[in-house]
């Protein structure tokens, strides 16, 4: 459905930029990668198809150390089998312009006819609106007459129809002759519980200001939360209610202005989601995409589906051959490696919930500082090859950082190094192997009281290619003595640590 994205965080003014150092890597071989594609629309999956996203990693910063020259190896013909597992990349889609200077003339005759046509057309009662002519429908609180936002509208219902305007007047006039009969206006204000809360929910935005929808299938793993959706056709139909309900909020959201944000960015995450074998989950996902795809026209900017297992992948493949080409590029595809790095190319890290590997923890007591307008950078680190960043401290304050590595399996530790020759190098984070199930984020303070710089050391000691992810901030200048004590909710870093000269 639709998104919108965050103003770009701005760095600490105080605190210039990190450096970044990484060394020299005996690098393996790695086969590119290949985030498969997916399908479009937040009900549970159907028929999918990729857009597979440039290889380029999302934010690399420069290394210190000029890379070694890798000599050019022969492309030892990937695996047969390998190439296989991903679907064939289709054409990216972009979301077209509606601004009436970017159409063309025949899409422009196209929507000058539709609305012709919608002057003369008898549409249900509940769907004309009281502020404009009895003739005159609505349709997501929005007029379809005489209003900015109309022709933004028309176009999706004229997209969806390949701009012949006799069928997209008559697709309109059949989603409003459905929105009166479901009884959608009152449908917004019950109340419906909040049993599916974490099954689909919206959660911060792409690259491209879209608002991000998260679809997590693996939550009907619960027996007793699929029995209490889909165990009869009552509980199906109140599934629907709630998915139709949330749908509508989500667009009530959007702007419909020609230069907005209409559409929604889809996740799809199939982890532990229950097998093609659940004949009630299948006849819901059926009703719910039936009217999705007759009643909610282009709203979906892209459709992600993560943690996607073979059989899915297999399915999607008998599928494609069936789905037009426009449907088949909003779909991206990645397998549980890939997750993460393919969220990463539309989505920013500081955006992506901790779950799928980003920073945001949806503003809970356990981040405080940090928020989705601060932004995050992304590092590779080759296998085999320690990776530093250096925060230089230009001046006396309190840093706070956070850094992550999607997976650990990995040695972390920090330090501040000071300018002054007669200063001693404080250990802050002695080496530690982290573990894959280690708490995800590292969040620590340190409050700088002579110039100098942090430098945080990365470890890979694997040869799989890594992702490091941080982001800092600097707080409170320091004008003179006086404790801290505790600094927004961290503990300021222990001094007793073991210290050596610089």
């Amino acid at each position: 459905m639709s998104e919108q994205t965050p103003p770009p965080a701005t760095e600490p003014t105080p605190t210039p930029e990190p450096t970044q150092h990484q060394s020299p890597p005996p690098e393996p071989t790695n086969p590119p990668n290949h985030p498969p594609t997916e399908p479009t629309d937040p009900t549970p999956p159907t028929e999918p198809e990729p857009t597979i996203p440039p290889n380029d990693s999302p934010t690399e910063p420069t290394n210190s150390t000029p890379p070694e020259p890798t000599p050019s190896e022969p492309i030892t013909e990937p695996p047969a089998k390998e190439k296989r597992t991903f679907i064939q990349p289709a054409v990216s889609f972009k979301v077209e312009s509606n601004l009436l200077i970017d159409l063309t003339d025949h899409q422009r005759k196209s929507l000058t006819e539709l609305k012709t046509l919608i002057s003369t057309t008898t549409f249900p009662s509940a769907a004309t609106t009281s502020t404009t002519t009895a003739a005159t429908p609505s349709i997501w609180g929005i007029p379809l007459s005489e209003d900015e936002r109309t022709d933004t509208i028309l176009l999706k219902f004229l997209r969806a129809r390949d701009f012949k305007p006799t069928e997209a007047i008559s697709m309109l006039k059949s989603t409003l002759t459905w929105r009166t009969s479901f009884d959608i206006e009152s449908l917004l204000q019950d109340d419906l519980g909040d049993d599916l809360d974490k099954v689909v929910f919206m959660h911060g935005h792409d690259r491209e200001g879209h608002p991000v929808c998260y679809n997590v299938y693996g939550e009907f793993q619960s027996k007793e939360l699929y029995v209490k959706t889909f165990s009869s056709e009552e509980k199906r139909g109140r599934f629907l209610k709630w998915r139709i309900r949330f749908l509508e909020k989500s667009i009530r959201e959007l702007d419909f202005m020609p230069c907005g944000v209409n559409t929604i960015f889809q996740v799809n995450d199939l982890k532990n989601a229950p097998g093609p074998g659940k004949r009630e989950l299948r006849i819901a996902t059926r009703q719910a995409l039936a009217l999705l795809q007759d009643n909610y026209p282009e709203f979906v900017a892209k459709q992600v589906f993560i943690n996607v297992p073979w059989y899915y992948v297999a399915f999607y493949t008998m599928m494609s051959p069936f789905m037009t080409q426009r449907t088949k590029s909003k779909f991206v595809f990645a397998s549980p490696s890939k997750t993460a790095e393919t969220l990463f190319k539309y989505i920013s890290p500081e955006q992506v919930p901790i779950q799928y590997g980003g920073l945001s923890v949806d503003y809970c007591d356990c981040n405080p500082e940090f928020t989705v307008d601060d932004t995050a950078t992304i590092i590779n680190i080759k296998p085999t090859t320690k990776q530093f960043v250096e925060i230089i401290c230009s001046e006396t304050c309190v840093i706070v950082w956070e850094l992550r590595v999607v997976g650990w399996e990995v040695t972390y530790s920090a330090e501040f190094s000071p300018n002054a020759e007669s200063g001693y190098t404080v250990i802050i984070q002695k080496a530690t192997k982290m573990a894959a199930n280690d708490d995800p984020v590292i969040s620590t303070s340190f409050k700088v009281s002579e110039l100098g710089k942090i430098i945080l050391t990365v470890d890979n000691p694997t040869f799989k290619r890594k992702r490091l992810i941080y982001r800092y901030k600097d707080g409170i200048r320091l004008g003179g003595s006086g404790d801290l004590g505790t600094f927004w909710g961290y503990n300021e870093v222990d001094f007793e640590h073991e210290t050596r000269p610089a």
